[in-house]
């Protein structure tokens, strides 16, 4: 199933894309809810599709699937291409940080160059998004506690970035992760380490990969992070970027206003956002 949060003439709603078509999940719930409670509502949500007319998904505006996560936590260094690009060492322990809830933004809205510093660089990953929550969770048991993936473009002012040691503030600037352009319940994917991962600036291709090639796959990166906090229904986890960054090219080619940037993820569908400069 794939679950969206689409505009509507009563605000956002929980929706439920199938056959092109996007169908009210007639619940004023919120998609964090929907998680936590997965059993139980799902086959009204079911229902809602089998009975309802919906709308064209073309006609759909879409927004952020989930639109205050409790914890977005991202991975860094997580493919060879990516750590090789970055004249760095792969690192023997997981590198962590955080991005703030008020990055978050929908599939195809703008993202804002900031008026502090205009490096900004694109980075497509693989989202995962924890279904039932838990603290101690074992690798061998993590697939059990993962809801759902979907696209991510883990967005970063590179001058902020490095600026300390800490790269959060670089990473968490305003509408600097687009998420979407749905939640699609990882029955359906079956394997997360076998989809094609790809990023285009202007239809040009600058990052071609698969996830087949993490450094720390899923569910070594929930067994990690679980030891330190719980993880709970609808937290993100940002799971690494292939190499083709921006930053990293000879010269380097940082976003600029008008640049279009598009992240797609095999069977999980795209991102499509416009950068334009902070008002």
């Amino acid at each position: 199933m794939k679950l969206c949060t689409y505009a509507s003439s009563q605000g956002p709603r929980l929706g439920v894309v199938c056959r092109d078509r996007v169908f009210d999940g007639q619940t004023s719930r919120a998609v964090s809810d929907i998680i936590a409670d997965w059993p139980n509502a799902r086959p009204a949500l079911e229902a809602a599709v089998k009975h309802g007319e919906g709308i064209p998904l073309a006609s759909a505006k879409l927004l952020a699937p989930i639109a205050r996560p409790g914890k977005i936590f991202a991975i860094g260094l997580n493919y060879a291409d990516h750590i090789a690009e970055s004249r760095m060492e792969a690192p023997k322990e997981q590198v962590w940080f955080t991005k703030a809830v008020t990055s978050i933004n929908g599939p195809f809205d703008p993202v804002q160059i900031p008026k502090v510093s205009p490096f900004v660089d694109y980075e497509v990953e693989l989202v995962a998004v924890i279904g039932k929550g838990g603290r101690h969770i074992a690798k061998d048991k993590a697939h059990e506690h993962v809801f759902g993936y979907c696209v991510g473009n883990d967005v970063t002012e590179r001058a902020w970035q490095h600026r300390t040691p800490q790269w959060s503030l670089g990473k968490s600037f305003d509408t600097h992760a687009p998420i979407g352009p749905w939640i699609t319940t990882s029955d359906e994917i079956g394997d997360p380490h076998a989809l094609d991962i790809r990023c285009f600036v202007n239809g040009e291709l600058r990052q071609n990969s698969n996830t087949s090639h993490l450094v720390f796959d899923v569910y070594d990166q929930i067994a990690q992070l679980s030891q330190a906090m719980t993880l709970e229904p609808g937290d993100l986890i940002f799971t690494g970027t292939p190499g083709g960054i921006g930053a990293a090219m000879e010269p380097r080619r940082f976003l600029k206003a008008g640049d279009v940037v598009r992240c797609e993820i095999a069977g999980l569908g795209h991102l499509e956002n416009s950068f334009q400069a902070e008002s």
